[in-house]
């Protein structure tokens, strides 16, 4: 990836159009705005202009274009916009003038963004959350998208890496003057509460990634019990659509199915399992049930699903929270149930989808503001947590020690948002975005 090339690409998303947008970014930028459309227009306000070819002078289009000069733009660098008619034929004529430029170059996924983490337009976490919001399905996955992308998560981590320098920076003081009687035990005496204070706020942060990353991701349901019960009928009622397949046979299910839906405006992957059963029927039904019981210890929520007219033979590893009794129209125990319906008539299928939305909203709503939702954001926290605490094990002899702990929990906070040398991050994060992003 060379930064010094000038690189374009359709930023409007794929497909014919009426409107496409065409984004370069570069030092060459100008100059190609130029020959394709005239003089540069004053900056940063649209112009009606031809689009000709350099060499033929045959007119591609007529669109708007946009002339930004850097450094104040959205990755750095001088960049130019042409607002074009959608066609895959105008846009394949603007790319092949392009690609005719030396030193101009269709963008790779992620490179604009890319480049303006590079020129300090915005952080890895901002980054982050504007892949997120290109991938937004629900209300809450904006919010918490938006969260990051507008730098509110970076002042959080920005916040505890400032309280460690200003804890490093006392010990370092400390360490100057060592010799002197006292300095270095009044040094650790005034630290050592706002390092476990400290602790106890990024611990609890910590702990709720797995909560805040699968409002992310998408909370996991799983509807798990004995063969027959109406699993798959439950799923497809609360999805609103066909997507297990329903027979009155036992063991129809072999393979986990998952459904993304939205409940609550919680994005919501509901999933269907094979029946557990003590004795499976076949080899392909035992690879089944292990699956089923892999998910369910997977899952954020596991619903149990029995009925009056199977009897369970086997016991649920993962306690469930919710218990629901399917084909309530037939005579029987209710089980200890938390909820009776009926798949046939419908009965109760409206409480069961709103104590899902409850459950859902109950333990994930509030996560939008989360700061620490991706397994590196919690790898990088966790790992500063065990530098402060190491630095609570050195007495007044290791003082050096204690600061040099504290120096390498700053490292590892500022990895989150490029702080520090992040090289080894940069590919796998940017490779996650769209060409033109």
């Amino acid at each position: 990836m060379n930064n010094s090339e000038t690189i374009f690409a359709v930023s409007s998303g794929s497909g014919m159009a009426g409107i496409a947008v065409i984004r370069m970014s570069g030092g060459k930028a100008g100059g190609v705005l130029a020959s394709v459309a005239g003089p540069l227009p004053l900056p940063r306000r649209a112009s009606i202009r031809q689009l000709r070819h350099p060499q033929t002078q045959e007119v591609i289009d007529q669109g708007l274009v946009l002339w930004m000069p850097g450094p104040m733009t959205s990755t750095g660098e001088d960049v130019a916009e042409f607002h074009v008619h959608g066609s895959a034929a105008v846009i394949e004529a603007m790319f092949e003038v392009f690609r005719s430029i030396s030193g101009v170059r269709l963008a790779e996924p992620g490179e604009f963004t890319r480049r303006a983490f590079v020129n300090n337009r915005m952080d890895l976490v901002e980054a982050e959350g504007l892949a997120d919001l290109l991938q937004a399905r629900t209300e809450a996955q904006r919010r918490m998208a938006m969260h990051h992308m507008l730098g509110h998560a970076s002042s959080q981590y920005e916040d505890w890496r400032t309280e460690m320098i200003s804890l490093l920076a006392r010990l370092e003081a400390a360490i100057d003057f060592v010799e002197e009687d006292g300095v270095a035990v009044a040094a650790l005496a005034d630290i050592r509460p706002k390092i476990l204070d400290l602790v106890t706020r990024l611990s609890r942060a910590a702990a709720e990634a797995d909560r805040a990353g699968a409002l992310r991701s998408g909370v996991k349901v799983v509807f798990a019990g004995a063969p027959n019960v109406g699993k798959s009928t439950l799923l497809n009622l609360v999805a609103a659509r066909e997507a297990a397949i329903v027979s009155s046979r036992p063991g129809t299910t072999r393979d986990v199915i998952e459904v993304p839906v939205v409940l609550g405006g919680i994005p919501v992957i509901l999933t269907d399992t094979a029946g557990l059963r003590a004795k499976a029927g076949d080899e392909v039904e035992v690879i089944g049930m292990q699956r089923a019981k892999s998910e369910a210890a997977a899952a954020d929520i596991v619903v149990w699903v029995s009925s009056v007219d199977v009897a369970e033979d086997t016991e649920n590893a993962v306690v469930p929270a919710l218990k629901v009794l399917n084909k309530s129209d037939l005579p029987g125990d209710a089980h200890g149930a938390d909820l009776r319906v009926s798949a046939r008539t419908g009965e109760g299928i409206a409480e069961l989808i709103a104590e899902l939305e409850r459950l859902v909203s109950a333990r994930f709503s509030g996560m939008e503001q989360a700061s620490v939702i991706r397994t590196r954001h919690r790898d990088a926290v966790e790992e500063s947590i065990r530098f402060l605490n190491d630095s609570l094990l050195h007495d007044v002899g290791q003082i050096e020690l204690a600061a040099e702990c504290l120096r390498k929990a700053c490292f590892s906070i500022g990895r989150v948002t490029g702080r520090v040398d992040v090289e080894d991050l940069l590919g796998k994060i940017f490779s996650e975005f769209c060409i033109g992003k």
